[in-house]
């Protein structure tokens, strides 16, 4: 079955406010095997929420959330009773209930409340112990139409404890699960033209692509009757995606790349320091963002200023001076450097020009130069980034996240 959400508000049209709401449903329903195929967000309007309730229907389950309070803006009850045909029914029960629970907060009832005992004509009444506005559930031709109210807290257990239990009765047997491979050091385009002949000849599992500098993400979602099924289904297509892509995947559980590093950094009992100029603490960041990340991250230095690079990583100002800063001899020497004053087994050494200005014919903006030292050897790998500046700082780190990975992973 398939499962379309309708978030209802003018307010979550604006850049101030976030429909949480959809993603607490997504996850519930896709738990009992429901896709969700569409999302929306429809400001305060009558006439535009009946039209995207009506062209909703095509899908089994339809929730709509919002709208229900008892002012002139709240149109979800007026809206789906016209694209449904429905006349809207009051209920002097529900009103008594509502007034009960103003004399409770020991507040008089406010005459507009009463819009909040409309019921949609044949609709269940969802009770709402958290709020004055209830929900309603209805069958329309085959299909569930569910109204819920805007505020997670008065949502989240009304949907739990009545829409939940009701939907476990009608949907089939039937679940979902999930494979998130994570790819760095290829672009998207690439990755996409050498995984999409196999992927493309499964209508199940579904596979969607994703991706953020330096980092592509590839979702599988597989549906089945049973557990062992579906995960058959990823293991089957996994394994081919796998198989082409190879060491580029770093993260076969949605993992981001510093806690995939952090690991193999405890797996082998080693530890990793950093020297930063272009990325300004930003790797240090990634590392210590992993809890626990004291196992393995000793620390280092920020040495955005030559004057510091030779101060606290000791590169010596000659090296500077034949070399600049942006250099295979400047980033090696400060890997080097970090390493020894720290006494970590790995270090990492960022140098570059992240812009806009400040590049050359010969390092133009964008240019980046890792350097790497191990116990064993000390290594640079120069980069050429587009982007701005705040992009150019987020890839420096992926990569120098990535090589120490890649060199973790041969030891």
């Amino acid at each position: 079955m398939n499962a379309e959400i309708i978030a209802v508000g003018s307010e979550l049209l604006t850049p101030a406010r976030v429909d949480t709401n959809s993603l607490f449903l997504t996850a519930q329903l896709n738990l009992l095997g429901v896709e969700v195929t569409g999302k929306m967000v429809v400001g305060d309007d009558v006439e535009r929420l009946a039209a995207a309730v009506g062209a909703a229907l095509r899908s089994e389950i339809l929730i709509l959330t919002g709208g229900l309070g008892p002012t002139e803006d709240d149109v979800t009850r007026e809206a789906v009773a016209r694209a449904l045909g429905r006349k809207l029914v009051y209920s002097e029960e529900i009103c008594r209930m509502i007034e009960e629970r103003f004399r409770r907060m020991g507040r008089p009832m406010a005459e507009i409340n009463r819009r909040q005992a409309y019921i949609l004509e044949g609709a269940e009444v969802l009770a709402n112990p958290n709020g004055t506005a209830p929900g309603q559930w209805l069958v329309e031709g085959g299909r569930v139409v569910m109204l819920l109210p805007g505020p997670p807290p008065e949502l989240e257990p009304m949907f739990l404890n009545y829409c939940l239990p009701r939907l476990k009765k009608i949907v089939p047997p039937q679940l979902i699960r999930t494979r998130c491979y994570r790819v760095a050091g290829m672009g998207e385009s690439d990755l996409d033209q050498l995984i999409a002949p196999v992927y493309k000849r499964y209508a199940n599992p579904v596979t969607t692509i994703l991706a953020a500098p330096g980092d592509v993400q590839i979702h599988l979602r597989s549906r089945a009757e049973d557990e062992t099924q579906a995960e058959n289904l990823l293991a089957e297509l996994g394994a081919q995606i796998e198989s082409l892509l190879g060491d580029k995947i770093y993260s076969r559980d949605g993992r981001p790349l510093e806690a995939v590093v952090g690991d193999l950094l405890r797996a082998r009992q080693a530890t990793v320091s950093v020297a930063e100029s272009c990325t300004g603490g930003l790797l240090a960041s990634r590392l210590t963002a992993e809890p626990g990340s004291s196992d393995f991250f000793v620390g280092g230095f920020l040495v955005y200023t030559n004057h510091l690079k030779t101060a606290l990583a000791g590169v010596p100002a000659d090296l500077l001076t034949d070399h600049g800063a942006v250099s295979e001899p400047v980033a090696e020497a400060l890997a080097i450097g970090a390493r020894q004053r720290t006494g970590s087994t790995y270090a990492l050494a960022v140098t570059g020009i992240a812009g806009p200005s400040g590049g050359s014919q010969a390092r133009p903006v964008g240019t980046v130069i890792i350097g790497l030292a191990s116990p064993s050897e000390c290594f640079s790998r120069q980069y050429h980034f587009l982007g701005d500046r705040t992009r150019v700082r987020i890839l420096a780190t992926q990569y120098a996240l990535d090589l120490l990975r890649r060199e973790l992973i041969k030891s």
